[in-house]
């Protein structure tokens, strides 16, 4: 439903976005995940044909941007990170206004902004003014000017920047529900956001996508991201010195009876569980756990971001 393709953005000497290549699929939420200056924001407005690229192109149910902008813009609903709203007017003013500057007839558009006020949970500021609003309804009211025709496709740039946690959670809802029909591009700074709402993370910096996949996928193409806890009682300094050479201590803790908790990472990604357990069993140990634990989104995206700096 989306495709970019070769995609290059420059704004004088700066390569803001940088060869890149992705598609979203219908029916799919997918997160776009990034530090600030990564490229997100820019590569979101060459997608909406708001800017053109130096070289590549994006479709958007077909539609080059092109050869077909008007056709891309009709198959999109796009929500900036600052939403753009007439404040002086009323809620449903607002969506009767866009319903009409997106050509939907008017015997139909009273269906629509009715729809859309359910949909995004407006029944009770309707009849306000979007100045009256606070943040998170005026992102509802963004949200329901994106949708309002009906795209098979969206593009939300932060869209839940600045919002309290409830906010966040009834929008992280609402864009779940949407994502079963339509393809869904998200941008967000919360990783936890981004884990919990999308089906697919891509993770860009500098302009280069350098990371694609589920959270599971990612996890796996960080180096040295496998972490293991052990609890022992016993020779510490003759374990610690019997320890495989792909495994350095990450932290740490003494323990109530003797017990000592250490926090072992490896740079080896398949699991390594039973060279620890010898290696406590060597070191003439008592050993009371053991578990390996993956790598979080954040650790992934420090990693990929930072080059393993983190």
């Amino acid at each position: 439903m989306i495709e970019v393709e070769n995609l290059t953005k420059r704004f004088g000497a700066t390569v803001a976005v940088d060869n890149v290549t992705f598609t979203v699929k219908p029916g799919e939420v997918v997160g776009f995940l990034g530090p600030n200056g990564a490229g997100k924001t820019t590569t979101m407005r060459v997608i909406t044909g708001l800017i053109y690229p130096q070289a590549g192109t994006a479709r958007v149910n077909g539609h080059d941007i092109w050869n077909d902008p008007v056709g891309v813009k009709r198959s999109l609903g796009y929500l900036p990170e600052s939403t753009p709203l007439y404040e002086e007017m009323g809620v449903v003013d607002f969506l009767r206004f866009t319903a009409e500057a997106r050509s939907i007839p008017k015997k139909d558009a009273r269906a629509r902004v009715d729809e859309m006020i359910e949909t995004c949970a407006l029944q009770e500021m309707a009849f306000k003014d979007i100045s009256e609003l606070s943040r998170g309804y005026r992102q509802r009211v963004g949200l329901a000017q994106a949708l309002i025709h009906d795209p098979p496709a969206l593009i939300l740039d932060e869209p839940t920047s600045g919002l309290d946690p409830t906010q966040i959670l009834e929008i992280r809802k609402l864009v779940r529900r949407l994502g079963q029909h339509k393809a869904i591009l998200f941008s967000t700074h919360i990783l936890d956001e981004a884990q919990k709402t999308c089906d697919r993370i891509l993770i860009i910096n500098d302009g280069r996508l350098v990371g694609e996949g589920n959270p599971q996928e990612l996890a796996a193409m960080a180096k040295g991201s496998s972490l293991y806890r052990v609890e022992f009682r016993g020779e510490t300094q003759q374990l610690l010195s019997g320890l495989p050479g792909h495994v350095t201590v990450a932290a740490q803790q003494e323990l109530p009876d003797g017990w000592l908790a250490l926090d072992l990472s490896s740079t080896e990604p398949d699991d390594r569980s039973e060279e620890l357990f010898d290696a406590v069993v060597a070191a003439g140990g008592k050993l009371r756990r053991l578990a390996r634990k993956e790598a979080t989104l954040e650790e992934v995206f420090l990693h990929l971001t930072k080059g393993g700096e983190a």
